[in-house]
């Protein structure tokens, strides 16, 4: 008993011990919930921030700013991380840690940070970097580089001294989704960096005709407290210095402001409009000239004014009204309402006066009281952002250091082209075209192993490409003979192996290209492949086997054949696709395609292949997809329509493949590709305004064949520039005929609740009604024409966003009589001026909203005729160029009989 007492006791001494303890533990775990909820809630409000503390190894969250920082690891791959001396160590009220580390680059000319903001291109970001010198180094050594957003200097940065922290900020408007952020060495010491941060902004704000803001000030007047206001104050995190000149006073309040009023458009924080300045009795103005650093009489400036009256003002008494002059520019007359926020922003101006910003603010007569300002912009507005390097060469670029993981003494970073002075290392380019190209790339010595990467065949610009002295394998892939403007190829001391293709020996036969190739011991070229096939003498054991291997084969032969029988017999049941066009078998698609080695295209019927026939004539071979958004349905359309539709101006089809699991189309190579790279610029070559006429009459002659030469009319339903294809000689053949259509009816019509064609070229009346006939078509063409004249897509958005097609920003310039604003730029005005008004009008007609005002294919096609007589007006003589010679006796059309 006495045990169990002693028990008893020890217990309840155990449980007054503990259960303090406990209590404290759940309360612990409640303030670490509720602390995570609040962080929860913060990463909601900055969903729009990206914040990199550069030069931390971890990432925290910062008790003082309220923001989540993340170390530099994954923005950059190059420089080394210090610690600031410790006597620069402080933390800053308003910065947090930031300035207490920094990444530096002693490598390397170039070293960026890659900005990845979730909203995309064509958007408002707010941009700030941050820079102490603290000594890091322990040299203490002054330091000057510059830093460039995108391919455009942003500033030269040059630290004062070692404690200064300094900062730069920048509305930038980005037109592509990654954002560059690169410190270049100009040779005055190391670059090094302590913080970047990203935030993004409302679409609508700060818009300057996709030009950017380099923030000069940004002022909260009458702040008698000398605070910073930033986040959490500002939405956007913008930095609202105190001041408040001597003439002026400063006013202040606690009452609420309506800062949700639609006046408030650039969300002004209320901690800058509670405090605001006004001239002292008896003045009646506030001048502010700001002095520039640095004067240019081209410069512009912009400044946004912040009101909010915070004098309680009973109603009739007196008012406070005032005109803004920014620049001399007068922007008006303004009346304040009580604890309501108004924003003025002026527009891009230039200054006056030798390097003075003149700033007015002038009480109008009938006003009672003096102006008054709560806060106040001001910002030095870009030039036009310079283009970057075409993207399709930047993808191509980029796929291959990240294939082979190069990188070029640390400066294969940010642009390749630009700035132009800062090129990657063994790469040169051109800048004779609106986006600079890739012309020369230089990879010798420079350890790549594997296969030569298909990314090289999207280098459509290249000229030179040097890929010796490395460890490549494989074989040699024949896209590089389809490069339009490669001239030298070096690919000598490798480990290539195979023959080497057959278009590459006859271009270096030909002169066309200096093809080095030594130094590659398992690489059989032609020549020799020949002789060792002739001097080869086998043993008679081997003659044994070759006769075994026969036997086998034959076997083989005859096995496959009676299967393919077999299959046939079983397709036709099936309503597969019967011809005279030759069948292959997979085996055979396998092999023309190189084991599907070079895509040169995909659609929504699935990739297209370059290949070979033994024969080596080479072909196309589209091979259709299990996720083909397509489907064998089109693909019986398109190998039925194309085995009796024979038309110059349309695609060949030359054999099919349909064993029911596999199922391709073999159609003639065209080895210019399409219209849309040519106009679009990334084929390597510009079309002239001769090339673009004969295009468009080459397309008009097939489309006019398949409207009225074929018996009933076929319409094709998809018409556009990426399925007009071209030849060597540039000739146009139309292709893409999945979703075309026979129609019995005399008008060619037909009514399907199917979706066909492509947004930008579908007519609106048909997409709405679901009835296709040739006017359809006609739509279509007249796009393509467009296109053609303006070098521009079928549909692009504008700086807000919205969608225009290609005829709405047209048709006004037309009407005011300006041809020479729509023509292709790149063409830089060498065209007829008479053949493109009479080409204008073609297209305009075309695309007319009343389906049935727009004219048949045969007028068209005899008025573009017209246009080829006025740049060509002898009859019969010959234009020739780029290895073309057409006539315009040759432009009758050419039909094969109709289908039945």
């Amino acid at each position: 008993m006495d045990g169990r007492k002693a028990l008893l006791s020890v217990t309840l001494c155990l449980i007054f011990v503990l259960l303090p303890a406990t209590f404290r533990n759940l309360k612990l775990a409640a303030a670490n919930n509720d602390e995570l909820a609040e962080r929860r809630k913060l990463a909601a409000n900055t969903s729009g921030f990206i914040s990199i503390d550069c030069g931390v190894d971890q990432d925290y969250f910062d008790e003082k700013t309220e923001i989540f920082y993340k170390s530099d690891k994954d923005f950059i791959s190059t420089g080394e991380n210090k610690y600031v001396s410790p006597e620069y160590e402080d933390e800053d009220p308003y910065f947090g840690r930031l300035f207490r580390s920094v990444r530096f680059f002693p490598k390397g000319r170039k070293n960026c940070y890659t900005l990845r903001p979730q909203q995309g291109k064509n958007q408002n970001y707010l941009i700030k970097a941050f820079f102490q010198y603290g000594n890091y180094d322990a040299k203490n050594q002054s330091t000057k580089f510059d830093m460039y957003i995108g391919v455009d200097l942003w500033a030269t940065v040059q630290p004062f001294n070692a404690s200064q922290p300094i900062f730069y900020e920048i509305i930038y408007f980005s037109l592509i989704d990654d954002i560059n952020v690169c410190l270049v060495n100009t040779f005055s010491g190391t670059p090094f960096i302590s913080a970047l941060e990203l935030r993004h902004l409302n679409h609508s704000i700060y818009r300057i005709e996709s030009r950017s803001l380099s923030t000069l000030e940004r002022y909260d007047l009458g702040n008698s407290t000398n605070r910073t206001v930033r986040y959490k104050d500002d939405v956007y995190d913008r930095f609202w210095s105190t001041f408040t000149p001597d003439y002026l006073i400063s006013l202040n309040t606690t009452s609420n402001i309506d800062v949700k009023s639609s006046n408030n458009t650039l969300k002004t924080p209320v901690e800058v409009l509670r405090t605001a300045a006004q001239p002292r009795s008896p003045l009646r103005s506030i001048f502010h000239p700001y002095v520039l650093q640095t004067y240019n009489p081209d410069f512009e400036y912009y400044a946004c004014f912040h009101f909010a009256e915070i004098l309680q003002i009973s109603q009739g008494k007196p008012r406070r009204e005032f005109t803004i002059n920014f620049n001399g520019v007068n922007y008006g007359t303004f009346a304040l309402q009580y604890l309501k926020p108004l924003t003025i922003c002026s527009g891009p101006r230039k200054s006056r006066f030798t390097g003075v910003i003149e700033i007015l603010i002038n009480s109008t007569v009938r006003s009672d009281l003096p102006p008054i300002l709560n806060g106040l912009e001001i910002f030095y507005v870009t030039p036009p952002p310079a283009s970057p390097t075409d993207p399709a060469d930047v993808d191509a670029i980029m796929t291959i250091q990240q294939t082979y993981n190069i990188n070029k003494d640390d400066n294969w970073q940010g642009d390749p082209c630009l700035p132009s002075d800062i090129t990657w290392t063994g790469l040169s380019c051109s800048f004779d075209s609106n986006s600079p190209r890739i012309i020369s790339l230089n990879l010798s010595a420079s350890k790549l192993t594997g296969k030569i990467s298909s990314s090289f065949s999207n280098l459509k610009a290249i000229q030179s490409l040097d890929l010796s002295s490395n460890e490549l394998t494989g074989t040699v892939p024949e896209f590089l003979a389809h490069l339009p403007n490669l001239t030298v190829l070096n690919l000598s001391v490798n480990k290539l192996t195979g023959s080497v293709p057959l278009p590459l020996v006859q271009k270096s036969n030909n002169g066309l290209l200096q093809l080095s190739l030594n130094g590659n011991p398992h690489l059989c070229q032609i020549d020799s492949c020949e002789k060792k096939k002739h001097n080869f003498l086998l043993p008679v054991i081997a003659s044994i086997a070759i006769v075994m291997v026969l036997l086998f084969l034959s076997a083989i032969f005859v096995f496959r054949r009676m299967k393919r029988q077999e299959a046939t017999s079983q397709a036709k049941k099936e309503g597969s696709v019967i011809s005279n066009n030759r069948s292959f078998s997979y085996s055979e698609i396998v092999s023309i395609t190189h084991n599907f080695e070079t895509i040169i295209g995909e659609g929504g019927f699935g990739k297209v292949y370059f290949g070979t026939l033994k024969d080596n004539t080479q072909v196309a071979v589209k091979l259709l997809s299990q996720y083909s958004r397509q489907g064998y349905k089109e693909f019986q359309a398109e190998a039925q329509l194309l085995m009796i539709v024979h038309h110059r101006n349309l695609v060949s089809l030359i054999g099919y493949c349909d064993d029911r699991h596999n199922k391709a189309l073999i159609y003639e190579y065209m080895v210019n590709g399409n219209l849309c790279e040519h106009l679009a610029g990334t084929s390597g070559s510009i079309l002239n305004w001769d090339e673009r006429l004969h295009i468009a009459t080459d397309a008009a002659q097939g489309l006019e064949y398949l409207h009225n030469g074929c018996k009933p009319p076929i319409i094709h339903r998809d018409l556009k520039t990426p399925n007009i294809l071209l030849n060597e000689k540039l000739q146009a053949k139309i292709a893409d005929f999945g979703l075309s259509r026979a129609f019995t009816n005399e008008s060619g019509s037909h009514i399907t609740t199917r979706p066909a064609g492509t947004f930008g070229y579908l007519d609106p009346d048909a997409q709405a009604s679901g009835n296709y006939n040739k006017k359809s078509d006609v739509y279509s063409f007249g796009i393509i024409l467009l296109e053609l004249i303006t070098g521009q897509p079928a549909i692009k958005r504008d700086i807000n966003g919205e969608i225009i097609r290609i005829q709405q920003w047209v048709t006004p310039i037309i009407e005011n009589g300006d041809i020479g604003s729509i023509v292709d730029p790149k063409l830089q005005g060498n065209f007829d001026n008479n053949s493109a008004w009479k080409v204008v009008e073609i297209a305009l007609s075309c695309v007319l909203s009343t389906a049935i005002r727009r004219p048949d294919m045969s007028d068209v096609l005899i008025e573009l005729k017209d246009c080829l007589a006025i740049v060509t007006p002898i009859l019969g003589s010959q234009n020739m160029d780029r290895g073309r010679t057409i006539s315009i006796n040759s432009l009758d059309t050419e039909m094969a009989p109709s289908p039945r």
